[in-house]
């Protein structure tokens, strides 16, 4: 008997996906915090999204139960503590997009994922317009006008995000024949 390994297709909205499992979910968040926090040169980290905000923002929006606006809250704190940033403002950035990701969940289902990601886009743009008055308000200077070009990089990545994180809920079909 042999087996062949889930396509790297997105899954047919007809597809009978497996239940999520919470490690997964627990793993992949660990894994975008992990991906914030190393370091890069100059032209790596002004290209390098928001993995943490990404990875928030699929399971907010494909595991409800799972991910919400508190772990988004937890992972927010362990972000600033880990960026050494002002205390809170990743907190609230992904606390309101979780927030905003569960308000508009049915919406961006809907959506092939390449519309998706212009959902997506907005969704990042947002959450990172939101880490930046929090740093404005608290004293620091203006940046670049490129600094939004993450958020849009990780609207890139958003069908390949969602493609990788669903394979482990694919079934393996067999292609013998009864």
């Amino acid at each position: 008997m042999a087996f062949r390994l889930p396509s790297l297709a997105p899954a047919d909205p007809n597809e009978v996906l497996r239940p999520v499992k919470p490690l997964f979910v627990a793993l992949t968040l660990a894994a975008a915090l992990f991906g914030n926090l190393l370091p890069l040169a100059d032209t790596g980290l002004a290209l390098r999204p928001d993995f943490l905000a990404l990875t928030l923002l699929y399971w907010c929006i494909q595991a409800p139960r799972y991910v919400g606006v508190g772990v988004a809250w937890a992972m927010g704190l362990l972000m600033d503590v880990g960026d050494g940033t002002l205390f809170g403002q990743h907190a609230l950035a992904y606390a309101v997009l979780a927030y905003a990701a569960e308000y508009f969940r049915r919406r961006v289902l809907r959506f092939p994922l390449w519309q998706q990601a212009v959902q997506v886009a907005a969704l990042l743009v947002f959450c990172a317009g939101l880490v930046l008055f929090v740093r404005v308000f608290g004293g620091a200077p203006m940046p670049r006008l490129t600094y939004f070009v993450p958020a849009l990089v990780g609207a890139l990545l958003w069908p390949a995000l969602s493609v990788l994180l669903q394979l482990p809920q694919r079934p393996v079909r067999s292609t013998a024949t009864l």
